[in-house]
């Protein structure tokens, strides 16, 4: 539906009584809603009488008031994100709400720990994934799964037939695919209509051994879905699933599994813009880690375009300071991973990838330079960031702004193109061992070793839009 109201008519006044409470207003801030909002129907036809609307006045209030400004008012805060939300949707300006509401662009220097989601039951999540486009969430917790929406309100919990899922990925809107390290198989839920949707297995007919495989790491295209598969006796490979009949397309990278260069992927990322995916696999012990990173061409029959093993010989692996993690920045690229013993951070330019593509970053402020020494790290990428957990710890790594060089931009990769800063605080370091992060929307989620909920952070509202809930 589309409303034609001439201009002439914008500025004519409309008196609403919501819930026994009178307001008044003009026909172009009920517009403000949208052409296919409530309020815009009922602007249609204005009548000197007030209009009835059977609905909170209190609510109503701050609604009207985010129309007339694009600002939520401080009287909001009397009201749950939930009520707000509601009331929203009945009126049909959820997107006006939805952007008022949505925190600043996330910038990991002004970053702070606001909220925490504590699931109902079985608080410790096992895994998590978060949405980029609107920050919503999904908590794997106990062998159940919880979605929370774009304003973290619990939307829905569903039970699954897995005791503790280890692996988790959103390969649409309202469906996700769970891997467990006890039970065999990917499995695929639906949201909406909480239900299980099907399993997909590896097997192989022609080798008895091929069975009870269970899922180590997830990734996804538009049409298919990336699984690294593990048996008992330790052959390992990556499966490729058409999404729309959940059947097995091909068989990527199959190996026995016998040594640290031929263990199961434990991360995998998909490049749309190669088409490759990148998987890695880290292992560590008495001895210290070792690992692999390798990336696969599905369209090729699942050939090996690049490789790295380490340890390994000459710089790449600064002489046995192997990763401790790796992970992918897709919008510019580059693969960065963390050294195990001297915890630098290292980058490779994904497009120009050789036997020593590696620049380790140099932190010009001494007072910021790591040590060094045993310690647990995570990294993730998002936004352009890179984000470090070591042990309780969580730091960022920020680009430095580009300049422009005989009217050429310079090379994305470089020893001093990003700058390393502290998110947190000492009080929220002490809180546990990080063990997984992720970016969605404007924030970051963070979850610690046995400790319950997935901590949300968010930047200050002084370093970008502002938002008063």
């Amino acid at each position: 539906m589309d409303l034609q109201i001439p201009y002439s008519n914008a500025s004519h006044r409309i008196k609403l009584n919501v819930g026994g409470k009178l307001f008044e207003t003009t026909i172009s801030t009920l517009q403000s809603g949208g052409p296919d909002s409530l309020l815009a129907a009922l602007s249609i036809h204005p009548s000197p009488d007030p209009i009835f609307i059977d609905r909170d006045p209190e609510i109503f209030s701050v609604l009207l008031s985010l129309l007339r400004s694009d600002r939520i008012p401080s009287t909001a805060h009397r009201f749950s994100k939930q009520e707000l939300a509601d009331e929203a949707l009945y009126y049909g300006i959820e997107s006006q709400l939805r952007s008022a509401m949505s925190p600043p662009p996330l910038s990991g220097i002004d970053a702070s720990l606001v909220s925490t989601i504590h699931p109902a039951s079985d608080g410790v999540a096992s895994s998590f994934t978060a949405a980029a486009g609107d920050g919503s969430v999904w908590i794997a917790h106990g062998g159940q799964l919880s979605a929370y929406d774009w304003n973290l309100s619990h939307s829905c919990t569903i039970r699954t037939h897995v005791d503790e899922i280890t692996s988790m990925s959103r390969v649409s809107p309202n469906i996700a695919a769970i891997g467990s390290n006890s039970a065999a198989g990917l499995h695929f839920y639906d949201f909406c209509s909480t239900r299980h949707l099907g399993s997909t297995h590896w097997t192989d007919p022609t080798d008895p051994r091929i069975y009870k495989a269970r899922v180590t790491s997830i990734a996804d295209s538009p049409d298919y879905v990336f699984s690294s598969f593990e048996c008992q006796h330790r052959e390992n490979c990556i499966l490729s699933i058409d999404k729309s009949t959940l059947q097995v397309v091909s068989e990527i990278a199959r190996q026995p599994g016998s040594s640290a260069k031929n263990m199961a992927t434990g991360k995998l990322s998909w490049l749309p813009d190669t088409g490759v995916i990148i998987g890695t696999g880290v292992s560590g012990g008495a001895f210290g880690y070792s690992g692999y990173i390798r990336i696969w061409d599905p369209r090729a029959g699942g050939s090996v375009v690049w490789e790295t093993n380490e340890p390994g010989s000459g710089r790449s692996s600064r002489f046995g300071d192997s990763f401790a993690d790796v992970d992918v920045d897709m919008e510019n690229s580059i693969i960065f991973k963390i050294c195990s013993k001297s915890g630098d951070l290292a980058m490779a330019d994904l497009r120009n990838l050789g036997d020593d593509p590696w620049v380790y970053m140099r932190d010009k402020d001494p007072s910021l330079r790591f040590s060094g020494g045993a310690m647990e790290y995570v990294i993730h990428c998002y936004k352009g960031q890179v984000f470090v957990g070591r042990e309780g710890s969580l730091e960022v790594w920020s680009k430095v702004a580009e300049r422009e060089n005989g009217g050429e931009r310079e090379e994305l990769v470089g020893e001093e193109l990003y700058r390393r800063n502290f998110v947190d605080k000492m009080e929220d370091s002490e809180r546990g061992i990080i063990r997984k992060i992720e970016g969605g929307g404007n924030r970051l989620f963070v979850s610690r070793e046995n400790v319950e909920g997935v901590e949300i952070w968010e930047s200050s509202c002084f370093s970008g839009a502002i938002s008063v809930l």
